[in-house]
Formats: C-alpha cells, structure tokens, sequence
C-alpha cells in the first residue's frame, strides 16, 4: 500500500507538473492568478512545473527504496500546507472550485500517509 501511495503522489505531481508547464496560463488562471509579469511567469514555471517535477522524482525513488521517508515527508509537506489551506480559504471566501478541489486532495493525501505510518509497515508490495 504504501508503494501505491507513493506511485500515487508521483504520478499526481507529474501531471501538474507537465500541465503547469504546457499550459501556464491557463493553470494559473485556474488557482487564482488573474495575470503574470514576465518573473511571475518565469516563478511559476519554476514552482509549478519544475519543482512539482522533482517532487514526482522523489516519490518514484520512494516507492522503489525509501517507503518510510517518503511518508515523513509527505506529512512534513502536508500537514502545513492543510494548516494554511483552510484558514485561507476561510479568510477569502468565496474561492474557485480548483482550489476547494485541490484542498480536499491534500487532506486526503495527508491522512493516507498518516494512517500508512501508523501501521508501521514500510515493505509491502503493490
């Protein structure tokens, strides 16, 4: 299970990865941002495209090798991004549909690895 979690969180990050870097604008129109400067396009790409891509290589290295790690980390990387994700979307109510979308997927993700820890088992299979 926690291999397909793994898999799961690389392939998620490859496709926001690849779809944040073919079709910037229209990506960024969908989180929120109305128009970007040359370095807020050039920010993006780098954030949204190139980081999101490493992710998606850290994840693949995890479900081969490094199951445990990747759990730590996926809560490290979860958790604060759910603790400020809700008060936001509270402060700035309403939001668009993408980012309620992407807010419950982070909750998911987050309570996955949370449970996958907890059970203490980090050699399963697929």
């Amino acid at each position: 299970m926690i291999r397909f979690y793994h898999y799961l969180n690389a392939a998620l990050y490859l496709a926001f990865a690849i779809a944040c870097t073919l079709a910037p604008a229209q990506t960024a129109q969908g989180v929120g941002y109305a128009a970007l400067s040359a370095s807020g396009f050039s920010e993006y790409l780098v954030v949204y495209g190139g980081m999101e891509f490493g992710f998606a290589l850290f994840y693949l290295y995890c479900a081969r090798r490094a199951r445990r790690i990747g759990l730590v980390f996926s809560v490290c990387l979860y958790a604060p991004i759910v603790a400020w994700r809700w008060p936001s979307v509270a402060a700035h109510w309403p939001v668009s549909a993408t980012t309620l979308a992407t807010g419950l997927l982070e909750v998911g993700l987050l309570a996955f690895a949370i449970v996958l820890l907890r059970r203490g088992d980090t050699a399963d299979s697929l």
